[in-house]
């Protein structure tokens, strides 16, 4: 169902006839203002929001048209700065057509048919109509912070009901408290089936990351945030941890994302969204960074954040702070991103380090060559899974003689070092030389497209090793600003291991700590017509010809790792990939 923007004199008319339940009291001083009507009788998602108006001329602004032809010629880098720069009024009816533009560029899966979604509401209600009793939420969503944002009623009925179908639709979310204060905030600027399309695309982004979707995301975020905030914000971080000497700094960073979701007014909220809708979930660690600072700068001038004050609950007078933020929201997003040496790359690496010291804490291991088992079969493969990888793989079998429980042991050695959001995915043989036969353009056929891949090589000496590759095998041909080719690609998640005889994981070196390492440190993954590479710097952990057959493999600087096998050169009898289904 479409929605309607309306005119100023439509929007005055009818402020004065709506109902005052809606209206935040704080705001009484401010010009009352319902942002968007849904087009039905029943205005299920009638809104009000107050704001002041700024005065004087407004500077031209950007329009749809242009932000989608850049978007189609690929120049994501000028949307990312027009979306930066450009204040669109929160009642602008831009909104209607850029964020569901900007989250369908996010979308993996094919293009939904049109009443897709309406089928799936009707296979889980049995009606597309809505009901009249309150609708039971999904357990991924935190039922204390399901934030209307302003929603009637009706309008929040039409929240519950998109996380239901999306809850339905995406079994594997199973923690995700962000997702229904995003669907209200969506609403705000479109319809029902938009919203849901929406949210699809954000939650299936394998390039970005925007909702977290596990309990295991959701730590490891706030967690990632409070590591850069020592960093980026360390007066602020040091501060607060001294005024409060009994309270951990955790407490504080695990409501990170309420401070800007319940806290921040709408109008920020809304701009913040624009970049978000974009950037990713990046844009809100450089907001919660601006947010330390500016809370800081406060409790050393204002009384009423004086350390007596807030000493005994800093994570409620933070959102508190922020409902009365001192800076308009071009300010706040002008600080945040004025953050220097905040990187993709750096942020990455700080996920990642954190996860896998969280991963490691829920396995168990008795000895450094004994099988490493998960704490629960979560992450474990099916049993099925187990029989399918076993049946294709001559890989894993490693020799005809050697016994079935060894292979389920090498299997499950393998899992267990997975990230662990890749163990909830089934494995497919991608590409084997033994079917496919030994040619490296065949190789980019078959694999080239997924991310990620697991590469599995066995020598005619029986010797098994190999590598989890983050990143698209296709990424050997993307350019860069200047157009050149990048040699190297790949993230911190690539990996080395090796299975037989030894059996050892090789990370990336930059886990272990966050100061910068240098270029040779982070050369993960290479490929031409001629090689594919994993690993270097002062070597290549893994180096194979363009007709896989033969190999060396050295120490290198990426991961710190000995040769993968005794002789260095090595003759490959069987290579296979693997891919994960329903990524």
């Amino acid at each position: 169902m479409v929605g309607k923007v309306l005119g100023i004199k439509d929007l005055e008319q009818f402020s004065s006839r709506r109902s005052s339940v809606y209206v935040d009291p704080e705001c009484d001083k401010f010009f009352e203002l319902p942002l968007f009507i849904a087009a039905s009788s029943n205005d299920i998602t009638t809104k009000c929001q107050c704001f002041q108006f700024s005065p004087g001329k407004e500077p031209a602004l950007r329009s749809y048209t242009e932000i989608q032809q850049l978007l189609q010629q690929g120049k994501k880098r000028d949307v990312k700065n027009i979306l930066r720069e450009n204040s669109w009024p929160i009642n602008s009816p831009i909104r209607a057509q850029l964020w569901p533009m900007l989250c369908g560029q996010h979308q993996t899966k094919q293009q939904m048919l049109d009443g897709f979604y309406w089928e799936m509401v009707h296979q889980v209600f049995g009606t597309t109509e809505l009901s009249e009793k309150p609708i039971m939420l999904p357990a991924f969503v935190d039922a204390t912070h399901c934030l209307p944002y302003h929603l009637t009623s009706t309008g929040r009925a039409v929240a519950d009901r998109i996380v239901n179908v999306l809850g339905y639709d995406c079994p594997d979310i199973t923690y995700s408290p962000v997702l229904y204060p995003i669907t209200s905030i969506l609403l705000h600027f479109m319809s029902e089936e938009e919203a849901y399309i929406c949210l699809a695309g954000l939650v299936g982004s394998k390039e970005k990351v925007f909702i977290n979707q596990t309990k295991l995301q959701h730590e490891v975020t706030w967690k990632t945030v409070m590591q850069i905030a020592k960093k980026h914000t360390k007066s602020a971080t040091s501060y607060f941890q001294r005024i409060c000497p009994g309270l951990k700094l955790e407490r504080i960073f695990m409501d990170w994302c309420w401070w800007i979701l319940a806290g921040l007014p709408f109008q920020h909220l809304v701009r913040i969204m624009d970049c978000y809708f974009h950037e990713g979930i990046k844009v809100l660690y450089r907001v919660a960074l601006v947010i330390l600072n500016l809370f800081h700068k406060e409790c050393q001038s204002n009384n009423e954040w004086s350390p007596d004050n807030i000493k005994n609950d800093i994570g409620n007078a933070l959102i508190k702070f922020c409902k009365k933020i001192p800076v308009s929201p071009a300010k706040l997003l002008h600080a945040a991103f004025s953050i220097r040496g905040l990187s993709t790359q750096y942020i990455s690496r700080i996920f990642i380090k954190t996860e896998m010291l969280l991963k490691s804490r829920s396995v168990l291991t008795s000895g450094s060559k004994q099988l490493i088992k998960s704490r629960s079969s979560d992450n474990l493969p099916t049993s099925q899974s187990q029989v399918n990888i076993q049946m294709m793989s001559h890989t894993l079998t490693i020799r005809e003689k050697l016994h079935s429980e060894s292979c389920r042991n090498l299997l499950f050695t393998l899992w267990s070092w997975l990230p662990v959001r890749i163990t909830m995915y089934q494995p497919v043989l991608l590409y084997t030389t033994e079917e496919h036969g030994c040619s490296l353009t065949t190789f980019y056929v078959r694999v080239e497209q997924h991310e990620p891949t697991l590469l599995m090589i066995k020598t005619c000496n029986n010797e098994v090793f190999g590598a989890y590759c983050s990143s698209r095998w296709f990424e050997r041909n993307v350019k860069d600003d200047k157009g050149q080719r990048q040699a190297y690609f790949g993230t911190g998640e690539t990996f080395l291991f090796s299975l037989y005889p030894e059996r050892a994981k090789y990370p990336w070196v930059g886990i272990e700590g966050d100061k910068d390492l240098g270029h040779s440190s982070e050369l993960f993954m290479a490929a031409d017509s001629k090689m594919i590479t994993i690993g270097g710097g002062e070597g290549q952990a893994i180096w194979m010809d363009e007709n896989i057959r033969f190999g060396k493999t050295d120490s290198c600087k990426t991961f710190n790792n000995p040769p993968l096998c005794p002789s260095g050169d090595f003759e490959i009898r069987v290579l296979e990939v693997y891919g994960f289904v329903g990524i």
